[in-house]
């Protein structure tokens, strides 16, 4: 067969001036249409030659093999409820079949694998719990697209050995600077001296993060030392690993700061001796305070790190200096432990609300020193001002720095503490913004609690139709789907379906009825991952 070129000039031409040649073997090669006659044959003639290329002079190279597994792949009843996962279905537990995959050791299919890969390659979010789930082929897959190279290197094990410090990217630099915290914190703290000038700010600060591993008082010098930093998220991280370390000379000028501020003293109230709490915010804000992290804020702006509200400026001052101060400078100073000492009467020090603009009332002056120790309790992570603070019913406004705290609390006061405070809120629009704020699974007491507060609310939407009601409901509902332990279902089918004798019978909200659903799914996609 031949005649290709002619082809060619046929169709560069046009059929009406050349005329195509004829092949008797194509079929219908001595019809009247010429362009047709032509593309059938062109088709063809392009077979022909691709079956009759010969292979090129050198071998090609041979794909490795995928390495051998050590984990066992899923269930068939698994895999297949993750490849409807994948096709849309509940997307949302994505993460969650991934991490409890992970957990019981066991991997995806491979047919599943690319699908997932691609997942991932747009949801940033999902990758850490891929990287767990995919085993050795999913590694093996990634090495063969770029696409899906984020696979590669991103588990907590950087590889390489101390080259990764030279050679790797920011984040495996940052794992390596992190195992190395866990075994020698001094070692990776003079690794981290050597090329400190040369790296970019965005850079020290994720190094810098490293310290939280091993923090001990031989880094202080080096984190003294940041302070001076030009990177602003530097020189914030700096100072609060210094806050964390205990008798630091940072933790000491923090405290002398406080002191000044907070004064005990001894009033007599209805014929009987009471220690109060006086409060006098700082009256400047000086380079020195600029050093050590406390960032001047504008009368009215917002606080960070808790109390909703805008504050003013000495106010905004007094909370950050509070929660950079050791805790135990206050059951020094009183002699009382954590619980009495939040219980104290709080009031403003003589004059101090007076005549100065920005200053709030003694409740103001309360809310200032609550938040200012729950954050302190935050940071350091210490268990007894955590638990005074959400026992002592001191923080009322404040619902959304409490639920912070529940991170403190050991794992098996959590959910008692986070019931009680959910109760405390039921109703209110901060509801959502302290279940935001208490990761999942939602069990025991904590479960009984949002279930009622659910069938609750999907009863009043029912009955008030508003808007603003049903879409409460609605991201309640969404952040439950992923939280709320699946057994609740049967519970919360059971509650919605009550109603008093005398009201009309009324559909379940839309938004309560895909959440049961999702909670059923949950239920057996974990049934199904269970060994």
């Amino acid at each position: 067969m031949s005649g290709w070129n002619e082809h060619v000039t046929a169709a560069l031409l046009g059929t009406e001036r050349r005329d195509p040649p004829v092949l008797p073997e194509a079929p219908g090669a001595r019809d009247g249409d010429k362009a047709g006659r032509l593309l059938d044959q062109a088709a063809l003639l392009t077979v022909a030659r691709r079956a009759g290329r010969l292979p090129g002079h050198g071998a090609p190279e041979p794909i490795a093999p995928a390495p051998a597994e050590d984990a066992p792949v899923v269930p068939p009843a698994a895999a297949a409820r993750l490849g409807m996962i994948l096709r849309g279905e509940h997307i949302q537990v994505l993460p969650e079949w991934l991490d409890a995959a992970a957990a019981r050791r066991v991997r995806v299919p491979p047919r599943l694998l690319p699908e997932l890969l691609e997942r991932g390659r747009g949801d940033r979010i999902l990758r850490p719990s891929i990287t767990r789930a995919a085993g050795r082929r999913g590694v093996w897959l990634a090495l063969r697209n770029t696409d899906w190279a984020y696979l590669v290197g991103a588990g907590d094990d950087p590889g390489g050995g101390a080259e990764v410090w030279r050679t790797g990217t920011r984040n495996q630099r940052a794992a390596y600077l992190t195992g190395l915290r866990g075994t020698d914190p001094a070692a990776a703290r003079e690794a981290l001296r050597e090329t400190w000038a040369q790296e970019p700010a965005p850079d020290r600060a994720a190094f810098l993060a490293t310290f939280r591993a091993g923090l001990s008082p031989g880094d202080e010098e080096f984190l003294e030392a940041a302070l001076e930093d030009r990177g602003k998220d530097v020189r914030q991280l700096a100072a609060d690993l210094l806050a964390r370390l205990p008798g630091s000379a940072y933790g000491r000028r923090m405290a002398a700061r406080a002191r000044a501020c907070l004064v005990p003293r001894v009033r007599t109230v209805r014929g009987r001796e009471q220690t109060w709490v006086m409060v006098e915010p700082p009256g400047a804000h000086d380079e020195e305070l600029a050093r050590d992290g406390v960032p001047f804020h504008p009368s009215g702006s917002f606080a960070p790190g808790g109390g909703g509200g805008p504050v003013g400026t000495r106010a905004a001052w007094l909370r950050e200096i509070l929660a950079r101060t050791p805790l135990g400078t206050w059951t020094d100073l009183f002699g009382l432990p954590p619980m009495e000492i939040v219980c104290l009467p709080i009031g403003a020090a003589s004059g101090a609300s007076e005549g100065r603009p920005g200053r709030d009332d003694q409740d103001g002056d309360a809310r200032d020193v609550h938040i200012g120790w729950a954050r302190a309790a935050l940071k350091q992570h210490d268990t007894a001002w955590a638990r005074a603070l959400l026992k002592g019913g001191v923080m009322v406004d404040e619902p959304g720095a409490l639920a912070d705290l529940l991170a403190v609390l050991p794992a098996e006061e959590r959910d008692a503490a986070a019931a009680g405070l959910i109760r405390w809120v039921e109703g209110r629009s901060d509801m959502l913004l302290v279940l935001e704020r208490v990761p999942g699974p939602w069990a025991g007491d904590l479960a009984a609690a949002v279930v009622a507060t659910l069938a609750a609310s999907a009863g009043q939407t029912g009955a008030l139709g508003g808007r603003r009601d049903e879409h409460a409901l609605t991201q309640l509902c969404r952040l439950a789907e992923q939280r709320l332990d699946p057994p609740a279902a049967s519970r919360l089918e059971e509650l919605t379906a009550r109603r008093p004798p005398d009201e009309p019978e009324r559909p379940v909200p839309r938004a309560v009825t895909a959440l049961i659903a999702t909670l059923r799914f949950r239920e057996e996609m974990l049934k199904e991952l269970a060994p």
